[in-house]
């Protein structure tokens, strides 16, 4: 893959040898109540809660969550573990994935009016997002409620050793289908099959959340497509490593190899070869018009 020298993209937030922590009203210090109170209710404290008011009128943010980041310091906090120093070969995924990511930038502008470039979060270890913590034996994950994708870069170590699918462009494959659900979001796909969370039991609604997955797989393969298009990218046995990848992180594969049974009923994602047939059918198509999994009969 032909990736070294292009364009990196600006969005993306390096966390890596850093830790998060949650901090909101309920990790408030109680020493500091009576004070704040306080300055609260003096005339001084009247006057930057009618700032706040204020603010909060002109931006649409919640006044109460602007006050509590004024005087806790935020819900969110990040603390550093020291001066990180990657290796070689984890400085260079990064620029990869900011290189990859730069290109989904580029097609899916290209294709979207009024596309919202979503960020890269590169974390170790564990990491707080707007859709909870999560720690790296979660993967590579997409949170609608920041726009952000979240990966730890020794997933790539995992992808090529523990589930035999190395390669640039399986990793690329990675990137492009966490974005394939960031596309899901703008369009109102997640929120509608989100919606259906607590109307349909938990078989019922895994159906459903199999076909979202093969669907962030086909757009996967509509961006491999279209960025081929643009920057000729890709080389002999790119398209390979990337079907290796999906045929890898299939539902019945992953239950096999943990498990040594297979367990239908319980897919999230979709089988290997369903994963394979609707990212080839996005790289053959390079349209997402094509992409309707929810309509489809079969998968």
């Amino acid at each position: 893959m032909k990736w070294q020298g292009r364009r990196k993209s600006s969005n993306v937030d390096d966390r890596r040898g850093q830790s998060s922590s949650r901090r909101g009203i309920g990790g408030f210090n109680p020493s500091l109540l009576s004070p704040l109170l306080k300055i609260l209710f003096s005339k001084t404290g009247l006057i930057i809660v009618g700032l706040f008011i204020v603010i909060s009128f002109v931006t649409g943010n919640n006044p109460l969550n602007l006050l509590s980041n004024f005087f806790v310091g935020g819900s969110n906090q990040t603390v550093s573990t020291g001066s990180y120093q990657g290796t070689e070969e984890e400085n260079k995924q990064a620029d990869f994935s900011a290189t990859i990511l730069a290109s989904t930038e580029d097609v899916w502008n290209s294709i979207l009016d009024d596309y919202r470039e979503p960020t890269l979060v590169l974390f170790t270890n564990n990491v707080s997002s707007a859709c909870g913590s999560a720690s790296s034996a979660t993967g590579p994950f997409y949170c609608p409620g920041d726009e952000k994708l979240y990966i730890d870069l020794s997933f790539f170590q995992d992808l090529e050793h523990q589930m035999n699918a190395p390669g640039d462009f399986a990793r690329a494959y990675v990137i492009a289908h966490e974005v394939g659900h960031h596309v899901q979001n703008l369009m109102g796909i997640t929120a509608k099959v989100d919606n259906l969370r607590g109307q349909l039991s938990e078989t019922e609604f895994n159906k459903y959340s199999v076909r979202l997955e093969l669907q962030a797989d086909f757009l996967a393969g509509v961006w491999a497509n279209r960025s081929q298009r643009m920057t000729q990218m890709m080389e002999n046995g790119d398209l390979e490593e990337a079907l290796n990848a999906a045929n890898a992180i299939g539902d019945d594969r992953l239950q096999k190899q943990s498990t040594g049974r297979v367990v239908p009923d319980s897919f999230t994602h979709g089988t290997s070869e369903q994963r394979i047939r609707w990212f080839k059918k996005g790289f053959d198509t390079g349209d997402i018009s094509q992409g309707d999994t929810f309509s489809a009969t079969s998968l």
